[in-house]
């Protein structure tokens, strides 16, 4: 499987294996990134990205959308992936999606195991 890196502390990015950018579309595709990541591996349902995309007033086809907006996220993130095949990372879990992004490959996951690993060192 292809190893991504995620940054969301400052822009939400990612990366392949070699340290390439990988292309995300725009700042919805984005915001469905972030929130997925800040889910910590769990389950975001569909409803609950809709609310978090469009706060309070969702097109029409805001769920089509969103399954758009997965759909490619998902090309973007493992393009090697054959078609009609299930994804691996950014699985369809339930009644929404789930980025299954190891820990490691989250920078905010790797600052706060920093943070807690400083704060269990003696004083200076």
């Amino acid at each position: 499987m292809r190893v991504v890196e995620f940054g969301v502390l400052g822009s939400v990015a990612a990366w392949d294996e070699t340290g390439e950018p990988i292309a995300l579309k725009g700042p919805r595709h984005r915001a469905v990134l972030a929130r997925l990541l800040i889910a910590r591996r769990g389950v975001v349902p569909v409803p609950r990205l809709v609310e978090d995309l469009w706060e309070g007033d969702p097109p029409a086809d805001a769920v089509g959308t969103v399954r758009t907006f997965v759909a490619g996220l998902r090309r973007a993130l493992e393009p090697e992936r054959p078609r009609r095949t299930p994804s691996r990372l950014l699985v369809t879990e339930g009644p929404g999606y789930a980025l299954r992004a190891e820990p490691a490959h989250v920078d905010a996951r790797r600052f706060e195991r920093a943070v807690a690993a400083a704060a269990d060192l003696p004083p200076a």
